[in-house]
């Protein structure tokens, strides 16, 4: 020892020494900073840092030894070899960056790397020192002292084992200051050592000329030191600035993540316990840190979840993906339950070794709320989207499709993928077309469709736009604009509403029965043809036919066999007409036609069409119907310029038609309008005449023949119109029958007569006639019901006279009537028998009270034996059937003599006494006068009520 003192006193200049101790130090300091870098950065980035801490701790080992080696003092001149100077540079260089190497290679420094670091450090630093040596060029003999040689060796090597292992294995300013230490002594002693066991004999041996002399040397050292001086503040700088930003970093973070409430941040190890956990975690789970350090991470989780797996199944997601995020339900400490939504993310070291994972737990449970309301809505606007009978689309203001609906799908038979959202306005008319058609729209059509949307857009009062892809596909579309620019277009399938329509229109002008058109379809019909042939100038014929015999054929065979003759002659007037020409059924057995022509030929040619198809009788079923029709025909314009006119005229020309013997076809003449416009004026005074007092009712006598004694009278009715007169019955009574004004007269007649009888003091029945439309009324046994008890006239006094032609317009009705009233008590009498064509069937089918015969046989029996015959056979026939008969007409003796020498029981005439006034009290209780005659007291000087 005292010799390597003597060797630093003696040979060496202290100032040197002490620069050389500082150079080592502060590389020494260097070194250590960077290695403890490279314990903690990244394998590509230690490895930087490695090698500078080689070049930094060989340069400053370098310069250390040749900064004392410029205080050495041999005695002699010296200097230093040029090669082997700068091989002890590469060498430590070389040698250092190897050792510090071997001691980093994993980042965590153990005992094996350090011996096998700290032996090829000190290595290198003494291969450094004794080639340096070996390059000392100097006018001597140099010795070498074995023993120190092998201290110098053992010296740099031996202190580097505790230097590595405070450096890199420790923390702290102490251990680094003692790690420092110990490199630089490792570094000192091996100089000084091996210097003492140097020793320089002068000799006069040459030297060699290419040395580098010590003044260029001391330059050489100086520049080096004062690189490593530079070097090593610069660390120290960049150092501490990296320190105090990652401190400063760490301390943000860590106030970030403690100060986080809105967030649990917490780390749980590679087995899913709790390692770590903020306030925000503690103020959302309700665990205190001491409560959550090392709690399973399932413990958060529901018990279901739980029993589901799914913590173990978070962490296995992000153990092999890396991240795994998810929401769900999670327990607090309390038991209750909030919506988190969780990120887990894999935490791996600088090796890419998993260390644990980093958890961030959020609340969101009132935004799960928001969005299940949302997304409760939004079920509900697809619901209510999805059951509307309309499709929809909807477009935002650049006209691309924003929405749309399953029906819309389903109307255009489109599938999810042929539509999509963002499609513009064109590719969704062009999908529709193409699934509708099976083709695309022309441009034209296309720009066509765009401007009929965008024209309903400015018009919302514009009709919807029609769109007619077939027959079997119509749609409705209607379009509304919207705030924002955009709007919604509707889709109405109207297809089924259009055939309905159809169906309507063509049933509510056209025969349910024959298919024809109707008279509401001919008037139509006629009003668009006048128009037509005024505007060509030509003509236009309507006629009108009214099928004979048909009634025959309904009585006889029943309506249904009706209907059969009606639809095949409506398949006969469609199979007839010709182009132009129109044909429709107007109601019961009554048909028009109707045609635009020229020529009185082509009119005359289309009537005998029409005519052709009444000729032939139909086959059914057996039978023979044979039926034929009365056609009336009017023109345009000579016999009328408007349709109401035309039809008017054309009815009038059928029931002249109707009218004559052996012609079928009649045109319009103007009389005939004359004589119908006086119908319908003498039907429009009747129609008041009640209510204006015109009627009255006059009283004919009925008398027995044998005894002379009165049994009754007849009312009979009489109109005294306020202009033309005295209007006779005959003349009145059909056209009331026509208009329908029959009924509220008859009731009038019949209340007036049983409330004069009801005046009566005796028992003399009073004649009431029954037109054949009162007779078939429903409700006729309830009106004569209700008459006799308003009036108070027994039932027994009244006799009703019918006709056995009100009996054959209906007769299961009729005769239905007839027993209600019968069983009424009043009396029914067959009025006009002998004039009909079923007398005997009708009196088999209704048991008559009394049998009126016709005045028309009396009348001609003085000159006609054939009306004598008749008379007998009646008398004769009422006889036998024990039915009493009243004989009309009785205006002469021989009249009165006749029904007498016949058996006749009653009998009603001018002979015996005139229609008039209400009779008196005190004649209607009397008998008749006595007069001659052969046969008694019968007839009176003056018949009872002459007028």
């Amino acid at each position: 020892m005292l010799a390597i003192l003597s060797c630093i006193q003696d040979q060496h200049e202290v100032r040197f020494v002490i620069v050389a101790g500082l150079i080592c130090i502060l590389s020494a300091a260097t070194t250590v900073l960077l290695l403890r870098h490279a314990r903690e950065a990244t394998r590509r980035e230690r490895l930087n840092w490695i090698a500078l801490a080689g070049v930094s701790s060989g340069f400053g080992i370098w310069a250390t030894h040749f900064i004392a080696m410029l205080g050495y003092a041999p005695g002699v001149i010296m200097g230093y070899d040029t090669f082997l100077t700068l091989l002890s540079l590469v060498l430590v260089v070389v040698t250092s960056t190897l050792a510090y190497a071997t001691v980093m290679h994993t980042g965590r420094p153990n005992t094996a790397s350090i011996t096998l670091g700290a032996i090829l450090c000190g290595s290198g630093v003494s291969a450094m020192h004794y080639c340096g040596m070996l390059g000392l060029e100097l006018p001597a003999r140099i010795t070498w002292d074995g023993t120190y040689i092998v201290a110098s060796i053992l010296a740099s090597v031996l202190p580097l084992f505790p230097a590595f292992h405070l450096g890199l294995k420790r923390h702290g300013n102490v251990s680094f200051a003692g790690a420092a230490a110990l490199l630089a002594l490792s570094v000192v002693a091996l100089h000084f050592i091996g210097m003492t066991g140097l020793a320089v004999i002068p000799a006069n041996l040459p030297v060699h000329t290419n040395f580098i002399s010590p003044r260029a040397m001391a330059f050489a050292v100086s520049v080096i030191s004062m690189g490593l001086v530079g070097l090593a503040i610069t660390v120290v700088i960049l150092v501490r600035k990296t320190e105090a930003v990652i401190r400063a970093s760490e301390r943000q973070f860590t106030l970030l993540v403690k100060g986080i409430s809105d967030y649990a941040l917490y780390i749980l190890d590679l087995k899913g316990r709790v390692a770590s956990w903020n306030a925000g975690a503690e103020r959302l789970k309700g665990y205190t840190r001491e409560e959550a350090l090392g709690r399973q991470l399932g413990s958060f989780y529901t018990p279901e979840d739980r029993e589901a797996g799914l913590p173990e199944r978070a962490l296995g997601i992000a153990a092999s993906t890396g991240k795994f995020t998810g929401e769900g339900w999670r327990m607090r400490r309390d038991g209750t339950r909030f919506w988190a939504q969780v990120t887990i993310e894999l935490l791996k070291d600088e090796k890419g070794r998993a260390i644990g994972f980093a958890k961030i737990t959020r609340d969101v449970t009132q935004h799960k709320e928001a969005q299940d309301r949302i997304n409760a809505i939004g079920m509900q606007r697809d619901a209510a989207l999805d059951h509307m009978h309309q499709g929809l689309c909807l477009f935002d203001a650049e006209e691309r499709l924003a929405l749309f609906n399953t029906r819309f799908l389903e109307m255009y038979d489109l599938g999810p993928e042929d539509l999509r959202i963002g499609m513009t306005q064109d590719e969704v008319i062009q999908a529709a077309r193409a699934s509708g058609l099976g083709q695309s729209l022309a441009p034209d059509h296309l720009e066509t469709t765009r401007n009929l949307v965008q024209m309903s857009l400015r018009d919302p009062s514009l009709s919807p736009v029609m769109a007619e892809y077939s027959d079997n596909f119509i749609v409705s579309i209607a379009s509304r604009l919207l705030p924002d620019g955009g709007w919604v277009s509707t889709f109405d399938d109207i297809t089924n509403q259009r055939k309905s329509e159809a169906r309507i229109e063509h049933m509510a002008l056209h025969d349910g029965l024959t298919g024809l058109p109707n008279r509401t379809r001919l008037n139509l019909w006629l009003e668009e043809s006048i128009a037509t042939a005024r505007h060509h100038g030509r003509k236009l014929a309507i006629a009108v036919f009214d099928l004979n015999r048909f009634k025959d054929i309904n009585d006889s065979f029943g309506h249904a066999w009706g209907d059969i003759v009606l639809a095949e002659i409506a398949r006969r007037l469609s199979e007839t007409l010709a182009d132009g020409e129109f044909a429709a059924r107007l109601g019961g057995d009554e048909f028009g036609a109707g045609k635009i022509y020229t020529t009185n030929t082509q009119l005359t040619e289309f009537l005998r069409r029409l005519e052709r198809c009444f000729a032939e009788p139909i086959e059914h079923e057996g039978q023979t119907l044979h039926f034929g029709a009365s056609i009336g025909v009017s023109t345009f314009p000579d016999d009328g310029i408007d349709r109401e006119t035309l039809l008017n005229n054309a009815d009038l020309a059928m029931y002249r038609a109707k009218g004559q013997i052996g012609e079928n076809v009649c045109f319009y003449e103007p009389s005939m309008d004359e004589s119908a416009r006086a119908r319908r004026k003498l039907a429009s005074d009747l129609r008041q005449a009640v209510e204006r007092d015109e009627l009255e009712l006059l009283y004919q006598p009925q008398c027995y023949l044998q005894g002379g004694k009165l049994s009754g009278y007849e009312a009979l009715l009489r109109w005294h119109h306020p202009t033309r007169g005295l209007v006779s019955p005959v003349e009145f009574i059909p056209i009331a029958e026509e208009a329908g004004i029959i009924l509220p007269i008859g009731e009038w007649v019949l209340r007036q007569a049983c409330l004069e009888a009801t005046l009566w003091d005796n028992d003399l029945r009073i004649a009431v006639n029954l037109s054949g439309i009162q007779l078939v009324q429903p409700d006729i046994a309830q009106t004569v019901t209700r008459i006799l008890l308003e009036t108070g006239l027994p039932p027994r006094r009244l006799e009703l006279e019918i006709t056995e032609t009100s009996i054959i317009s209906d007769k299961a009705r009729a005769l239905h009537n007839l027993r209600q009233i019968k069983a009424l008590g009043v009396a029914i009498a067959m009025d006009d028998f002998g004039t009909g064509y079923s007398s005997l069937d009708t009196l088999q089918s209704f048991p008559f009270d009394k049998i009126k015969i016709d005045k028309s046989f009396l009348l001609q029996s003085d000159s006609n034996e054939q009306a004598q015959a008749i008379i007998r056979a009646v008398l004769g026939l009422g006889q036998s059937l024990q039915i009493p008969v009243l004989a009309e007409g009785v205006e002469t003796a021989g009249h009165l003599d006749l029904l007498v020498n016949e058996g006749c029981h009653e009998a009603q005439g001018y002979f015996l006494g005139r229609p008039g006034h209400a009779p008196s009290r005190l004649v209607a209780q009397g008998s008749l006068s006595s007069g001659e005659s052969p046969h008694g007291p019968l007839i009176t000087a003056t018949p009872l009520g002459a007028a």
